[in-house]
């Protein structure tokens, strides 16, 4: 219901005054989504931004992973996690025997914020339901929220992230994980093992639910 809600009050905003109810049932595709956000003017961080970071990878996806926000590499090329934590990102996404092609990437905002600071509430709900169409379009079976922003956002909570990770919970049709974010683990080398522990379970998981990646 949440969902509809904003959906009816985006459509509201671009001056939609009529909808035909046939075609609410159908899922806009990633470059319809694309489309719909434009050269988004929604909140204020448009102001200070190079690139709308939308998202990369298999428009099709077993496994999406869900980050934050961009940071200044993100910004200046317009795709999630190429600086060091996106590099980082890219091996663990390799540890389980896949590749950054394979799978889909993106973040709760798709705008810098200043100085990397954290999301702010009116920016996560003017940005919040293009993930949400994302995932509906991508209808991953599996979801990685990585670090404590992401998590919390996503699930609802404000439950520390060392208590999250690591554990599976129902997420819009399929299940999210919540995990360590690659920058944290740039600052805190020892809790990498932690997330090969969590990576290992994320292989299990979608092995379990006959995701395409590990068939026969």
């Amino acid at each position: 219901m949440r969902e509809l809600v904003q959906q009816l009050n985006f459509f509201g905003e671009l001056g939609v005054t009529h909808l035909n109810l046939k075609n609410l049932n159908r899922v806009p595709t990633l470059p319809e989504i694309r489309e719909e956000m434009g050269e988004c003017t929604r909140c204020k961080l448009h102001r200070g931004r190079q690139n709308i970071v939308f998202g990369v990878g298999n428009p099709e996806a077993d496994l999406m992973f869900v980050g934050e926000a961009p940071g200044a590499d993100e910004d200046a090329q317009g795709i999630p996690f190429v600086g060091r934590a996106g590099q980082l990102l890219t091996r663990i996404i390799q540890s389980i025997g896949l590749q950054r092609e394979q799978v889909y990437i993106a973040n709760i905002l798709k705008c810098r914020p200043p100085r990397n600071r954290d999301p702010e509430p009116d920016e996560v709900e003017s940005c919040e339901g293009f993930l949400f169409q994302q995932i509906q379009a991508i209808d991953p079976l599996l979801v990685v929220a990585l670090g404590r922003y992401a998590a919390q956002t996503l699930l609802q909570t404000q439950t520390a992230i060392s208590r999250l990770r690591g554990k599976f919970y129902p997420y819009r049709g399929g299940l999210l994980i919540p995990t360590f974010h690659p920058s944290y683990l740039l600052r805190n080398p020892r809790a990498k093992r932690e997330v090969w522990e969590d990576m290992k379970a994320i292989r299990a998981k979608l092995t379990e639910l006959g995701s395409s990646y590990y068939a026969p």
